[in-house]
């Protein structure tokens, strides 16, 4: 488990990932939106990031494994059929 990042930290890592920390749209308010978005909201991003970052590199990995696979039986009918 890790330690709870300050908030400094929790923007630093975010926009090291390319996240976005601005706030929410406020919808009844002229000015756009909230400077900075919540630091929960801002952990909860990073997390979603880093799982989608993790999922991915298990899709291409399990991706490369199928297609060994496959070289692996086609090359062992080549050899039975030989």
């Amino acid at each position: 488990m890790e330690k709870k990042l300050s908030k400094d930290k929790l923007i630093e890592k975010a926009e090291s990932l390319g996240i976005d920390i601005k706030g929410e749209p406020i919808y009844q308010s002229s000015s756009g939106r909230h400077e900075f978005a919540s630091e929960y909201e801002i952990q909860r991003r990073i997390m979603e990031k880093e799982s989608h970052n993790r999922a991915t590199r298990l899709f291409w990995l399990a991706l490369i494994s199928a297609l060994a696979s496959l070289v692996s039986a086609i090359a062992a009918w080549t050899a039975i059929l030989k």
